[in-house]
């Protein structure tokens, strides 16, 4: 078995490129890479670390609770992107005070109550998360479980290593604590034994009878391979073969193992660095890559169905695209391409994630060249709004529901998981997990440079989106969703002036993820399948659009006419995952600072 899957990863690596030989630039022509003189320090700004855990702080205190390990005004993947947010800042929190050069000793004690805080909260959260929901739940659903525990058993592995290894020495002078491992370490079997059960659900959702290959998004509904759970599927496989750390617990919970899988299995097949993952990463990757799923902006459309599916057609082509673009498609796949290029050294990886961001950022209306908004700002009248450029205006990330204020809780956690996985993307590159050839190890070195320099570059695009993030809090420091609105003059939600050029072109596009799956058997099937509970858009089954939810709203409920003067109290308002948007950013911003 790993022989057949070590021979596909040879076989498919070769397909995405030949192995790095030179040195690239990661921008374009005319765009200078940001460095710093090596006689020269960036210290960053303490004013945001405070303004990053201040966002962790009330996303914690606000929506979080402790007696239940969870957040229950979330749904259960929001909840699991959460954790990711959680895990991620605590990495960024256990360098903090250091980058800072404040007192070891002192800060090593603040920090490690802080740490210990939110990290026992993520153990609760273990326990809270309704594990047994969501396996009956759509494919994308399963990875962002997957992710999340990854991420935790990365900050896990991050900071025993960094701050707790036997060779290190201790803060203080107690020679008996020098051996001792961190407490969170304990924890790493049961999140790693949840990821590995996760994977292998969602891995059951990989096809290759309709459009070449490629995830399908919900096993209920009529085949639709889309952007994200494909993306997922590359980020979440790579990550399992970088970070899973095994698993000794052979219980399967009832999981169907496809006939690629073991179908009996052991807790030695179970092991760290399984040549499975790294196939299961390279063969989505290259079918994504060849699907077609980007649109002119190089951004990438939601999903394709097949035009007229039946079971059993020959007609299996991927052929009806989806045009709608979210922002949160264009960012799990940055972790999977950093995963890939720290397996592989091949450049290829890297150079395809910054064409990705530049092409997000020229979408949002930035300049890189001139380091400003493409529109003058300073120009518009109270209540004029720039014109949309694809994924936002006036320099700033933004989702086509922002202005009108018609997110759905799906979307409100869109802006945050592209901040998370740009992050990570953009962190700095260490040893490869192969090592090079001695030929490709300067190549390889020269690439970790060029990458950095050019994620620097992206810096002021960052800062811009940060700062006007934080001025979408409220009094309770609670951020808003519509972050473009901090930037603009005088806007309230009683003079906004909707004109030509404002709003996103909607031809072609299903907005499923803010008004519900379309109640049509094109999306669920014929009969309509119409589920007999519901939670928001995750129950049994998508909601089709108009249908009431549990609460009794539908998406009509988004465009009541109640008037708040803050255009972010309307619609859902400020939420746990607005929350954690905020969260997203401002942490992007430290530690690419």
């Amino acid at each position: 078995m790993l022989v057949e899957w070590a021979a596909r990863v040879v076989v498919l690596a070769t397909a995405v490129g030949a192995a790095t030989t030179s040195r690239r630039s990661f921008l374009p022509l005319g765009i200078e890479p940001s460095e710093v003189p090596e006689d020269q320090t960036l210290y960053p700004d303490p004013g945001l670390f405070d303004d990053t855990l201040d966002a962790l702080r009330v996303l914690q205190d606000a929506y979080f609770q402790p007696w239940v390990g969870t957040w229950p005004s979330a749904i259960d993947w929001t909840a699991a992107v959460m954790g990711s947010h959680i895990a991620g800042t605590l990495k960024s929190l256990s360098t903090g005070p250091e980058v800072l050069g404040q007192d070891q000793v002192e800060e090593f004690k603040k920090k490690e109550n802080t740490i210990s805080l939110y990290f026992s909260q993520l153990i609760g959260f273990y326990f809270g998360q309704d594990a047994f929901s969501l396996r009956n739940q759509a494919f994308d659903d399963m990875l962002w479980v997957v992710l999340g525990w990854l991420d935790t058993i990365e900050f896990i592995q991050e900071y025993s290593k960094t701050h707790y290894d036997a060779n290190r020495q201790v803060v203080g002078s107690m020679e008996p604590l020098r051996n001792q491992t961190w407490h969170g370490e304990l924890w790493s079997p049961a999140f790693a034994h949840r990821a590995r059960i996760f994977w292998h659900l969602a891995s059951t959702g990989w096809d290759t009878k309709l459009c070449g290959g490629g995830m399908n998004w919900n096993p209920r509904l009529t085949p639709y391979k889309n952007a994200i759970t494909n993306e997922l599927y590359i980020a979440g496989s790579i990550a399992m073969y970088l970070h899973f750390p095994g698993d000794t617990n052979a219980a399967p919970f009832g999981v169907d193992y496809d006939s690629e899988l073991p179908s009996t299995p052991t807790a030695s097949e179970w092991a760290p660095h399984d040549p499975k993952y790294l196939a299961a990463a390279v063969e989505g990757y290259v079918w994504l890559a060849s699907s077609g799923m980007t649109n002119d902006q190089g951004l990438y459309a939601d999903g394709f169905h097949v035009s007229g599916y039946k079971p059993g057609s020959n007609h299996t082509q991927c052929d009806q695209r989806d045009e709608m673009v979210y922002t949160y498609n264009q960012g799990v796949l940055l972790s999977g391409q950093r995963g890939l290029f720290e397996v592989s050294g091949r450049v290829e990886y890297l150079q395809e994630g910054h064409k990705l961001i530049q092409n997000v950022i020229r979408a949002t209306g930035w300049d890189l060249r001139k380091k400003q908004p493409v529109d003058d700002l300073q120009g518009l009248f109270p209540g004029q709004l720039p014109p949309w450029h694809g994924l936002g205006r006036a320099g700033v990330l933004e989702d086509a529901c922002d202005l009108t204020a018609t997110c759905s809780q799906d979307a409100q956690t869109f802006k945050g998981i592209w901040m998370h996985h740009f992050t990570a993307f953009c962190a700095p590159l260490g040893e490869l997990s192969r090592q090079p050839s001695k030929w490709g190890v300067h190549a390889i070195e020269a690439a970790k440079k060029d990458h950095i320099s050019a994620c620097k570059s992206y810096l002021g695009w960052l800062k811009h989106n940060a700062d006007a993030a934080r001025r979408v809090r409220n009094l309770e420091g609670k951020f808003g969703m519509w972050w473009t609105v901090g930037l603009l003059r005088s806007i309230t939600t009683t003079n906004i002036q909707i004109g030509p050029g404002t709003l996103p072109k909607m031809d072609g596009t299903v907005d499923y993820r803010n008004e519900g799956v379309p109640n049509d058997p094109e999306w669920t099937g014929h009969p309509i399948r119409q589920p007999k509970s519901f939670d928001g858009l995750h129950g049994p089954a998508q909601r089709p659009m108009g249908e009431p939810s549990n609460d009794g709203s539908s998406s009509a409920f988004f465009k009541r006419d109640t008037v708040y003067p803050d255009p972010n109290d309307r619609g859902r308002g400020r939420t746990v995952e607005t929350q954690s948007g905020g969260l997203a950013v401002l942490r992007a911003l430290w530690e690419l600072s």
